[in-house]
């Protein structure tokens, strides 16, 4: 029922496609998305032109529901889903990747800054990485979503990424995304 309700609410879906319209995917881009719930993102990343998506998810369900709606993606060989933790990625995601993105999972992952820092690695030299919250407990406010953005930020640079910009996209609560950069030369421009 809970991947139904992330699959149909129109704040996911609409936040999901900006993270996605912020990344600029190109051709020729490995991308890798952590916890991709009903696979709302992996398909709007296939619609955007990535080259190849990967995806993780600790759940058998959201895969199910994920690989239904990007059922032609997979068997054209574009999209390749697998059930999985973010501290257990399997050998097939080792990378390198263009782009890591995750939306609404970091609060869920053991360690954060560790599977950062993970990440990082993965990702070419310049590589991009896209993290988006929109805090959903009771009461949340556009301050909740500015702590958030906060803390990712903070995340990020322990981790070793550079070129931090946080967006905002105005729902109730606001949504962030902190986008940044594995070092090396740039690997793509950030919009």
């Amino acid at each position: 029922m809970t991947g139904w309700v992330f699959a149909h609410r129109p704040s996911n879906r609409r936040r999901n496609r900006w993270v996605v319209s912020l990344l600029d995917v190109r051709p020729t881009d490995r991308v890798l998305e952590v916890g991709f719930g009903p696979g709302i993102a992996v398909a709007a990343l296939v619609r955007a032109g990535a080259g190849r998506v990967y995806g993780v998810d600790h759940s058998a369900v959201m895969l199910r529901q994920a690989s239904k709606r990007n059922a032609a993606a997979i068997r054209e060989g574009r999209v390749v889903l697998a059930d999985a933790p973010v501290d257990r990625l399997p050998p097939a995601l080792d990378g390198p990747f263009d782009v890591v993105l995750a939306v609404n999972s970091l609060a869920f992952w053991p360690a954060p800054a560790e599977r950062l820092a993970e990440l990082r690695r993965r990702l070419v030299p310049g590589g991009r990485i896209a993290i988006a919250r929109q805090p959903r407990r009771p009461g949340a406010t556009a301050a909740t979503s500015q702590d958030a953005a906060h803390e990712i930020e903070k995340l990020l640079r322990s981790a070793g990424f550079t070129r931090l910009d946080t967006r905002v996209l105005p729902l109730r609560p606001p949504v962030i995304c902190v986008l940044a950069a594995a070092p090396g030369p740039a690997g793509g421009h950030m919009r």
